[in-house]
């Protein structure tokens, strides 16, 4: 994606043993490239939230094997200890499946290494190649996501197809493309009139602060609104499909996705409104089928409700938003039941959230 003219994309590695990244925690307001040296950057980048989004975490799990590969002396019982930075890398975010699977994907890897050089060879290799994967699902999201705006284009007669979308699924959250935005950013490409309500998201307000970001910059008309107006907007005919992400999805297509998309997902259902999400199948957990039971639930630190973060005098500043010794809950994610999803829109084509359907698309 371009960032003031210039191509980016969220991870990269720079020369050996070091990582960046965009930390996105300064967004919209600084743009600041941030160095990855270690295994504890690679955990701490995911878990205070310098990374985020489900493909993005596993893709920075992989490099974060890698560099715990380059800080390794050599000693006897390497392999060893690849196992337990793995499990600490795990415990960075409970509920992305994708992080799971990135680390799986590593180990399994490298079980087949004769030596440490080897090993960080291959850990580098398996990292790279991750990363092209991604890229890859989520512009191939964007080429089977797109016909369903295009179509909705022409019941319009060409007016604008108002979506909205909740958190951010963008390139940020990804490599590059994204899930939900990919089939927006592509149809805005081919001339297709797109307009996107931007829920804020709190309270970390992923979508004011990066979905509007990343927007402008690609130019594609928008509208930022508080969470709570989704419904209203639905019920007054301004919003012709809902399309969100999913950090883990279950195999027989309960969605788990940001705090606050199950209530969309209502006012969707409610209103006649199609309600997608737009995953690649590395977030689909086949181990899973009742997301509500199963998929385990993130809760985050209290002071991200209790205070509110902003751009002032030069710099990000904290205001108090509550009574200083209130209780919080900061619950981070909530399950939409597969029965209030219209479809699911993957690198493999867009099917019912079924278990039939779903894994059809493993199987093809």
């Amino acid at each position: 994606m371009l960032v003031h003219q210039k191509n980016y994309q969220t991870i990269w590695l720079k020369q050996e043993g070091l990582v960046q990244v965009i930390d996105q925690r300064h967004l919209p307001f600084e743009f600041i490239i941030r160095d990855l040296l270690s295994l504890e950057d690679a955990w701490w980048a995911i878990r205070e939230m310098v990374v985020r989004g489900a493909p993005l975490i596993g893709v920075t799990a992989s490099f974060g094997i890698y560099l715990g590969l380059m800080e390794d002396s050599g000693k006897a019982g390497w392999q060893q200890r690849l196992q337990s930075s793995a499990e600490y890398l795990s415990s960075a975010r409970p509920t992305a499946v994708n992080l799971a699977y990135a680390l799986y994907r590593q180990l399994a890897t490298l079980r087949e290494a004769a030596s440490l050089e080897q090993a960080r060879e291959m850990a580098l290799a398996t990292a790279r190649q991750l990363k092209e994967q991604e890229k890859e699902n989520c512009r191939l999201i964007g080429e089977y996501g797109m016909p369903l705006i295009r179509d909705l284009s022409k019941k319009k007669n060409g007016e604008p197809v108002n979506i909205l979308t909740h958190c951010n699924a963008g390139w940020l959250a990804t490599v590059d493309h994204g899930t939900a935005t990919a089939p927006i950013y592509l149809a805005h490409d081919q001339g297709i009139p797109v307009h996107v309500w931007v829920d804020e998201t709190r309270p970390r307000n992923q979508g004011a602060r990066l979905t509007a970001w990343e927007l402008e910059q690609h130019g594609v008309p928008y509208t930022v609104v508080a969470d709570n107006t989704g419904g209203l907007l639905m019920q007054k005919g301004m919003v012709d499909m809902v399309i969100v992400g999913s950090d883990r999805t279950t195999a027989n297509g309960d969605v788990a996705n940001k705090i606050g998309t199950y209530l969309k997902a209502l006012a969707a259902r409610d209103n006649n409104i199609p309600f997608y999400a737009a995953l690649p199948l590395s977030s689909i957990d086949m181990n899973l089928s009742d997301g509500i039971r199963d998929i385990p639930i993130e809760q985050r630190k209290e002071e991200e409700v209790k205070y509110i973060e902003g751009y002032s005098e030069g710099g990000l500043r904290k205001v108090l938003l509550t009574p200083q010794k209130c209780r919080v809950a900061n619950y981070g994610f909530d399950v939409t039941p597969a029965a209030y999803v219209t479809s699911l829109i993957t690198e493999k084509g867009v099917c019912k959230p079924n278990k039939q359907d779903i894994e059809k698309l493993f199987q093809s």
